[in-house]
């Protein structure tokens, strides 16, 4: 597996992680639990060195498994976790962040047992708090830094003046945040940034939650327990207006004999040297399929083809439902 380093803070990963919230929560039912470590102890196997979860995922119980699984080989893996939300007095994406000092040193003992681990290497607010100043975060975070029990600091969903902010007090390792074909929003002053500071990049939903990969389609319902029923962006109405963009992926899938989620994470992965998409599934083949991406080729024309039936085009539907903006982040 090609190795990536996020940034100029020498974390190295494999150029394909893997998003685990899916294993525990969001999609559905939870995995069975041995399915899902040996799930995860696949994905090692396959080259995979970067796993990522979050205290919120569950809550708890995906760090727990996380954990578990990767104990045997922690020396030889990353582990990205996440604090930043009221987990004890709010609900579903409706949480209130939260990040105040105090708060973040309470909570970090938890993913630590949880993981089974004695430090963790790249931990990130998971979202803004408004209330608490970035620069009293980025000290904490400096002191877990110094204390060993954190490696490397990452934001998530962050806009650019609280990325440098932050980054003026403790380097930033990487932002993690969605970017892909059909949520591109980023290139705009992120991306720029994050090459001028020298900060890494982890989009999250890099195949649009499923979308990308062709198989959501207009007739396909979603249980309550599955958040992209709530997603304005996964109505029927707006993925039958979205399949423009499964379409040319698709287009491109087919000249290069690779599917469109191979498509779809190598675009990615042709953006900048960098950039690290964490996929997640329940699904050990489709954990090999994303790995192919990483040695599929898309040349310049290829490029060019996405673009030009792209152009113009903006995505239907927002990403997530009013009353839930904060996940949005800022």
């Amino acid at each position: 597996m090609e190795k990536r380093q996020l940034g100029r803070s020498g974390l190295e990963v494999s150029a394909i992680g893997l998003g685990c919230m899916g294993m525990s929560a969001a999609y559905g039912a939870a995995m069975d639990r041995k399915e899902a470590i040996t799930l995860i102890r696949s994905a090692v196997d396959r080259g995979i060195t970067f796993f990522d979860t979050a205290e919120v995922y569950g809550p708890y119980a995906n760090e727990e498994l996380v954990g578990e699984a990767l104990r045997p080989v922690r020396e030889q893996v990353v582990i990205a976790t996440k604090f930043g939300f009221d987990i004890e007095n709010s609900a579903g994406f409706a949480r209130k962040p939260i990040s105040q000092p105090a708060h973040i040193r309470k909570v970090i003992e938890g993913s630590l047992k949880r993981l089974q681990t004695d430090y963790i290497d790249l931990y990130y607010q998971h979202r803004v708090d408004p209330d608490t100043p970035i620069e009293d975060v980025a000290g904490t975070i400096k002191d877990f830094i110094d204390e060993g029990k954190v490696r490397h600091f990452g934001l998530s969903e962050a806009g650019a003046a609280t990325i440098r902010r932050a980054h003026a007090v403790q380097p930033l390792a990487a932002l993690q945040s969605e970017y892909s074909l059909w949520f591109r929003d980023r290139e705009k002053d992120i991306l720029p940034l994050l090459e001028e500071l020298g900060i890494g990049f982890v989009p999250f939903a890099p195949l649009g939650k499923g979308f990308l990969t062709g198989k959501v389609d207009t007739a396909q319902t979603f249980g309550d327990d599955d958040f992209r029923s709530k997603q304005p962006r996964f109505s029927a109405e707006n993925r039958a207006a979205n399949q423009v963009f499964v379409d040319v992926i698709n287009g491109v899938a087919t000249s290069k004999n690779a599917t469109a989620a191979q498509v779809a994470l190598a675009w990615l992965l042709a953006q900048k040297p960098w950039i690290v998409p964490i996929p997640g599934t329940t699904k050990l083949h489709r954990v090999e399929e994303n790995i192919g991406a990483t040695t599929l080729e898309l040349n310049a024309d290829d490029l060019a083809q996405i673009e030009a039936g792209l152009a113009g085009i903006r995505p239907q539907g927002d990403r997530y439902p009013p009353a839930n903006a904060a996940m949005a982040g800022r």
